[in-house]
């Protein structure tokens, strides 16, 4: 069932959200939808806004993916990864520090990565660690709490802390490929210079030609491949925040756990970009506890309902689900400690 909803919902929302697209692009009276006129507009607003926010990152990822692929060997990824899985683990959790990109973009880049010869929980910690761990969220953070520094200096710590332990449970226990498809992907053909004609400029420029042909490939076919899930993930994220009230929250703010928790669901629900979710999460201090908000700020970027759908069409079932719980009892338990011990 689970494989059936996974192959067909995404292309049929997909058509869904391109009706939408349409209608909205053109101005049309989307009325039948039954809800009120500000709905609409904050739907259609939020729906856009989370498009234009990731596409530009699912793009970089795809075509750095591709670029791997067809330029670098699957040799040299082999002999640059850690063998060592402390080592590893710490290379997976520090790499967002020179590609400071968000979930979106990693997931292509990490699939290709695994199926070139890094260890998948190396791959899998960079797609957690990358959207926190790098310097322009760290300064997004600071910047929001700016009467309250210790909250980015804590959600760096909480983050690294999670990602440590996530890899070093990965490596222990997860033996088989987590890839939904475990064989190599299909390489496009793409001519090479044979040793007796390497030395003519004219046979290396063509081949060079032919390798960016074929990057170019692969970049159109895994967009299109990633963007169906982002357009999925859009539709419901910018629905679910359409539909839930801000008044509704106030009264669980008093209780540490209950309001973390509250706090974890309310940012897998919104899929915020991890630049920009500090600001939300700075505009409810005065509501919920500093642990609470932490949780917020760790959970969300790590797991959300957008990169959801993308991490299930790449990675096995069982994969993901141990993610998900394994990330949020740490950042729940994370959360209550600091609220407890280093924000009192």
């Amino acid at each position: 069932m689970t494989a059936y909803v996974l192959r067909w919902g995404p292309p049929l929302c997909t058509l869904v959200c391109l009706g939408l697209m349409t209608l909205i692009v053109l101005n049309r009276d989307l009325s039948f939808i039954q809800a009120d006129a500000a709905s609409l507009q904050s739907f259609k607003m939020l729906f856009i806004s989370l498009l234009l926010e990731a596409l530009p990152f699912i793009l970089l990822g795809v075509l750095v993916s591709s670029l791997l692929q067809v330029f670098v060997s699957d040799r040299t990824i082999q002999r640059l990864a850690p063998k060592h899985p402390i080592g590893g683990v710490l290379f997976g959790s520090l790499l967002g520090l020179l590609f400071p990109l968000c979930e979106c973009g990693m997931i292509p880049v990490v699939r290709r990565l695994i199926r070139k010869g890094m260890p998948a929980y190396i791959g899998i910690v960079f797609i957690l660690a990358g959207p926190i761990l790098n310097p322009i969220v760290y300064a997004s953070t600071y910047m929001a709490f700016r009467s309250q520094p210790e909250m980015a200096y804590a959600r760096m710590g909480l983050a690294f802390v999670v990602t440590i332990t996530i890899g070093l449970l990965l490596w222990r226990y997860m033996k088989a490929s987590p890839l939904r498809q475990a064989q190599p992907a299909l390489h496009h053909a793409h001519p090479h210079s044979s040793p007796a004609h390497s030395h003519t400029h004219m046979v290396h420029r063509k081949a060079q030609r032919g390798k960016l042909a074929s990057a170019l490939a692969h970049t159109s076919d895994e967009f299109f491949e990633m963007g169906k899930y982002l357009l999925f993930g859009a539709l419901l994220t910018a629905a679910i925040q359409v539909s839930v009230s801000r008044e509704a929250m106030l009264g669980l703010g008093e209780q540490p756990l209950v309001s973390s928790l509250f706090m974890m669901g309310f940012a897998f629900l919104l899929s915020l970009c991890s630049t920009s979710d500090a600001f939300v999460a700075s505009s409810f201090s005065g509501s919920f506890q500093p642990g609470a908000l932490l949780a917020f700020l760790v959970f969300g970027p790590m797991i959300d309902l957008k990169n959801t759908l993308m991490l299930l069409s790449v990675f096995r079932v069982k994969i993901v689900l141990w993610l998900i719980a394994l990330t949020l009892v740490l950042v729940l338990a994370g959360a209550y400690v600091a609220n407890r011990f280093y924000f009192s």
